[in-house]
């Protein structure tokens, strides 16, 4: 593959894709940038990218519903990103169609006319897949040290505050482990059902056509540029929001639930290996840092961060509100040997670091508080 590429990313005026703009420039490639700007993430901008966004891109308005825009801009394209999607668990829930639309028919939009109109010039494919596809993630019985499928927590379980999945037929709780990309896929919400549809479709397209595709499957993605007020979003910045408004952000279950936070930067570097390293071709790849890390103490760390001043008062300390959302799940976080192996991949970023790259762009930012907004639309719906 040639040094320049011409390269088209979907989604890449977003938090992450416009970081793998950055990345993509860096490197001396003409890239497009295609996006909606979707007013929840972007707010309203008369159409206008957002100025963090590379002025070595070209910006194209658009959104991949439209079949007739996506056509024009796929025109001359090498190499295909596709980062564009409606994005948000809880929210998928309700506003099923809409999601659905924009992430599974979005995808079947861009793969129609790569086939039927532009094979002849897209030489690579790169979509953005989710650690959500999981489910939960690995677990061993600790008795045995072996795999296990717990059983799925009940909301009989749930609302006596039992957080933790037990081995099947058994009161023992199932131990979390390093997820690899084994473990059988259980979506449990519309957003990861759309995402592994996105996944399969691109590397079923791509096999069959011979066109080399690339699943990258992101764990919890934080840092600049994500939309503090969206309260659909990440829950770094939902909790960032929270904080620069003077108020506690609310945690769901007991706090104990962990994730794998990796840094957007690692995100955009793992993409332009995707790019480069043909051994990936046809794989869908972890990409965390395997490092698990619960959401409380995450809220803690930001705290400690942006007031550390009020880290004992009490109308900052995060509420452990004891509720429970539909399509949660405990524990999942990722064993990211095989993008070592095929990709060369090494997360970068450590989590400090990265929450001290965070609050310094926070503080910087207005966000609006909205995530009571969101939560009275899930009880409304009973998702809470």
């Amino acid at each position: 593959m040639s040094s320049s590429l011409h390269i088209l990313v979907t989604g890449g005026a977003g938090f992450i894709g416009s970081f793998i703009v950055d990345a993509l420039v860096e490197k001396g490639h003409r890239v497009r940038v295609f996006d909606c700007l979707d007013p929840q993430v972007h707010g309203e901008r008369d159409g206008k990218a957002p100025e963090y966004l590379s002025r070595d891109a070209e910006f194209v308005l658009g959104d991949v519903r439209d079949v007739e825009a996506l056509d024009k801009a796929m025109d001359g394209i090498d190499v295909v990103f596709h980062e564009a999607a409606a994005v948000g668990v809880a929210q998928s829930m309700y506003a099923i169609r809409a999601y659905t639309e924009a992430n599974t028919m979005g995808t079947a939009n861009l793969l129609e006319l790569i086939v039927n109109k532009h094979r002849d010039h897209v030489r690579r494919m790169i979509v953005a897949s989710s650690m959500s596809i999981y489910g939960e993630g690995r677990y061993v019985d600790p008795a045995t040290n072996q795999f296990v499928v717990p059983a799925q927590r009940t909301t009989r379980q749930l609302d006596s505050g039992d957080w933790e999945p037990r081995i099947q037929g058994t009161d023992r709780p199932a131990q979390p482990a390093p997820c690899d990309e084994m473990k059988p896929l259980e979506p449990t919400s519309i957003y990861a059902i759309n995402k592994r549809d996105q996944e399969e479709m691109f590397l079923s397209v791509g096999r069959a056509y011979g066109i080399p595709a690339v699943a990258l499957r992101y764990f919890n993605v934080y840092g600049s540029r994500q939309a503090l007020s969206n309260p659909y979003t990440g829950v770094g910045a939902i909790f960032s929001s929270c904080y620069l408004n003077g108020r506690a952000p609310r945690v769901f279950e007991d706090g104990l639930q962990t994730r794998d936070f990796i840094h957007v930067t690692d995100i955009a570097r793992a993409n332009v290996l995707a790019l480069e390293r043909s051994e990936a071709d046809y794989e869908a790849i972890n990409v965390g840092t395997g490092r698990p890390t619960s959401v409380l103490g995450l809220a803690k760390m930001l705290l400690a961060k942006l007031h550390p001043d009020r880290v004992e008062d009490p109308e900052l300390q995060p509420k452990i509100v004891g509720r429970f959302r539909a399509g949660d799940i405990r524990h999942c976080y990722g064993d990211i040997s095989k993008a070592r192996r095929l990709m060369g991949f090494e997360p970068a970023v450590r989590l400090e670091d990265g929450i001290a790259e965070l609050i310094e762009w926070v503080r910087k930012q207005e966000a609006k508080d909205l995530s009571d907004q969101a939560l009275k639309e899930l009880s409304q719906r009973r998702l809470v």
